[in-house]
């Protein structure tokens, strides 16, 4: 009988637990989660939860494992195939995938008085603040979604980061300068080009301090900039990591015997023609399932190019490949700003394609990143209809 330990009680470890159950029923499979939580999908953390769906709603299908919650991995010895959690257990392994994740990037100063958006705890923290007004740091995916779900909620909300409008690494700059009218329409305080330099406990209240003298007094203040993959424990045993820990086609880490997926792998994309680490629900899901059954026994590449999605108030997109606002883009739009497609190009070949306001194109995107050929300018702009 195999012994397949999972390290990462998150949307990936719960995929490669029910993959690796499905493909081997006899197969022990145990599963280390850090968090006290069964699993649960993070994405409705920023969207659905604030938008009247109940917290039982986030909670993933049970499977059939030996599943130890609170239980975190402190090192893996390759060598003799074991893990060893925080509580003594010592976890010994035919195949051992590593699912850990990031953790939120954080500030220097502020302490708790900071909640780092990612948890399904940091959700009940922030649910339970009882004043009104929430000062958000950062204006990129977690903060223009969770800015949008609080205005929504009756909070009165002021976003603070230093680039010049909202998703500007993402978005072309019209697309980015209607976002921030439309923030603005819908009473959200928008400090765009502001440098958050410091925090200041005031009694219950705290203020965030900028570089050019603002203080924003809030109740409660999130901050959603970015993570950093959770590499240490890789790291400490050997294991290959470069901004994320290095896998194959198979998802194999350079140690034998070893797999990772999720947020903290960096796997090869043939669509891309290079590395990537993708830090978003499909690439969380697909992965996780195709490391769970390449570690049960199939023969397998992982070769899917994930997608993603956002919605924030009534506007919402699907979007695939790399999108970089330094890139080169090419706009299609039906309905300025409300329903069109966005190519970015890397010279002559499309690399990311973003559908705003489209939904059910996302494979016909695919298709164009993954057809690797130079598309006619002229021709891209009915390319997805």
């Amino acid at each position: 009988m195999q012994t397949h330990v999972i390290v990462g009680g998150g949307m990936t470890g719960h995929a490669a637990a029910a993959a690796i159950r499905e493909k081997d029923p006899g197969a022990r499979v145990v599963v280390l989660g850090a968090e006290p939580e069964a699993p649960y999908a993070r994405p409705p953390l920023t969207k659905g939860l604030w938008l009247g769906k109940e917290e039982s709603s986030v909670l993933l299908a049970p499977v059939d494992v030996d599943w130890l919650a609170g239980r975190r991995a402190v090192s893996v010895d390759t060598a003799r195939h074991e893990v060893t959690d925080d509580q003594g257990g010592v976890h010994r392994y035919d195949r051992l995938l590593l699912a850990t994740g990031g953790r939120p990037r954080r500030l220097p100063f502020g302490g708790d008085r900071v909640i780092y958006y990612r948890t399904l705890a940091d959700y009940r923290r922030l649910r339970g603040v009882a004043g009104k007004r929430v000062a958000v740091i950062g204006g990129g995916f977690i903060g223009s979604e969770i800015a949008a779900s609080l205005a929504q909620n009756g909070k009165e909300v002021t976003m603070v980061f230093p680039d010049a409008r909202i998703g500007a690494r993402v978005y072309p700059a019209g697309l980015g300068d209607f976002l921030m009218r439309t923030y603005e329409d819908r009473c959200v305080r928008v400090l765009a080009g502001e440098q958050v330099t410091g925090i200041e406990a005031r009694g219950d209240e705290t203020a965030v301090l900028t570089g050019t003298g603002q203080q924003i007094v809030a109740d409660a203040v999130v901050a959603g900039i970015g993570i950093v993959p959770e590499t240490t424990l890789a790291e400490a045993a050997g294991i290959r990591c470069s901004d994320g820990i290095e896998v194959d086609a198979r998802l194999e880490t350079s140690a034998p015997d070893v797999f990772a997926a999720g947020d903290v792998a960096r796997f090869p994309s043939p669509a891309l023609g290079r590395s990537i680490r993708v830090e978003h629900e499909d690439a969380a899901l697909t992965m996780g399932a195709a490391a769970g059954r390449i570690m049960a026994g199939s023969g397998e590449r992982y070769e899917h190019l994930p997608f993603f999605y956002s919605d924030m108030f009534d506007l919402g997109y699907e979007a695939v490949g790399v999108l970089d606002a330094r890139l080169e883009t090419i706009e299609s739009w039906k309905t300025p700003f409300r329903e069109g497609a966005i190519y970015y190009l890397d010279g002559d070949a499309v690399r990311g394609v973003l559908l705003w306001g489209m939904f059910g194109h996302v494979d016909a995107a695919r298709a164009l990143i993954e057809g690797r050929r130079a598309v006619p300018r002229a021709e891209l702009v009915h390319a997805i209809e």
